[in-house]
Parts: structure tokens; sequence; C-alpha cells
């Protein structure tokens, strides 16, 4: 892997934990959908992305997505991890498919406005799942292989991959994490304080790589 320069996040499952009930009521009332909404706020989020088109949209998509927002409870060592991160020089941007309201209303909850150099949704992305992380790489004149897009779920993983950029897997549940194991991220962690670490490591093993190259 090359050295990382930039993580985008998605705050579903990456940032937070966010409840399954407003995002299985869109896909009910937008779609149709039947069925139990999943204990998983991050499958659910993922598989109403899977309904939705580049313009769906409707009176209350923002209201329920709010909703969520509201619910979700921010991990307890995201701005730990997130100061120390801009202090190492890594670029932190949001890429996500929620709305602009309900990514505002994140930030806000949480007070994490000083920590990102980016932020894109549906909206000024102009679409969902790849094109928010597009559009996050353009706007930095950042390299895919460069990026890392944080995730805990196999819809984000083909996501990142068609992006370009390098998926990591956010181990959340164990057992879901050995599943998703085998489609082979880049790498894992078990929360957000691990990542600055994981990014030294990646660029010890390059800096060495070129030593033993140029020898």
């Amino acid at each position: 892997m090359q050295s990382i320069k930039c993580l985008l996040l998605e705050p579903v499952g990456c940032l937070a934990e966010f409840p399954s009930a407003p995002f299985h009521e869109i896909a009910v009332r937008l779609f149709g959908r039947k069925g139990k909404a999943s204990p998983s706020g991050s499958r659910s989020y993922w598989h109403l992305l899977n309904l939705m088109g580049e313009g769906s949209s409707s009176p209350f998509l923002k209201d329920l997505e709010i909703e969520a927002v509201n619910a979700a409870s921010a991990y307890e060592d995201i701005v730990p991890a997130l100061t120390e991160l801009k202090s190492m020089g890594v670029h932190l941007s949001i890429a996500s498919s929620l709305s602009d309201a309900a990514i505002a209303r994140f930030v806000e909850k949480n007070s994490l406005g000083g920590f990102f150099a980016g932020v894109w949704n549906r909206e000024n992305a102009d679409g969902i799942k790849a094109v928010p992380l597009v559009r996050a790489l353009r706007g930095a004149s950042l390299q895919p292989e460069n990026v890392m897009f944080l995730t805990d779920t196999v819809e984000g993983i083909k996501v990142a991959r068609s992006a370009g950029v390098q998926p990591v897997l956010m181990m959340n549940d164990p057992d879901e994490a050995r599943r998703l194991a085998t489609y082979n991220p880049a790498g894992g962690v078990v929360s957000l304080h691990e990542i600055p670490d994981f990014i030294r490591l990646i660029a010890a093993q390059n800096k060495n790589g070129q030593r033993a190259q140029s020898r």
C-alpha cells in the first residue's frame, strides 16, 4: 500500500453508531421495501443507497436523515483520533451520500467543524456512493492510491475500489469483520485511535522498501 496522505470518512458506522430505523423508513416509504429493519444502521444505510437513484428526493428524506443523525452516538475516540491525524498532516475530508443538512447537523452536533478540509455530500458532489469520494479527491488534488476510505460494509469496500482508493475495514462487529475480511480490504482497525499508528506503519514500510531498493 502507498503512503496515506488523506482519509475520507463516511459518518455512518465509521464516526458514529447510527440507528437503523430512519434509513429503513426511507426505504419503505420511497421504494416499498418490506420486512424488518436490519439491526445495523450501516447496512440499512448502504442498502438504501443501493435503492436510491442519483436524483432521489422527497419532503421527508432529509428529515429522516437528520433524525438518524440526532439519534447517532459518536465514537468516544473520534476527537482524539482526528486531532492526532490532523497534527500528522493527514488531509481529512467527509465523503458521504447523506444530504448537506444531515452532514451539517452531524458536524455541528459533535463539534467537528475544525477538523475537515473538505466536506462532500450527495448534493454538493451531485451524486451518491462513489461520487462524493471522487469529488473529494478532485477537490484536494490527491492521487487515489494515497487515499484511505474507512468503511464497515461490503458496499463501502466496493465503492472505495470503484473510486480507486484504499478500503480499510472498521471492525465494529467481530463476526461481520471476519466475513468482510474475505473481500480483501487494504487493512482493518477496531477503533479510530488505531488509524494514526496504521498510517505511520504504512509510511515506515514504504520508507524501508525505498531504502532496500536503493542498495
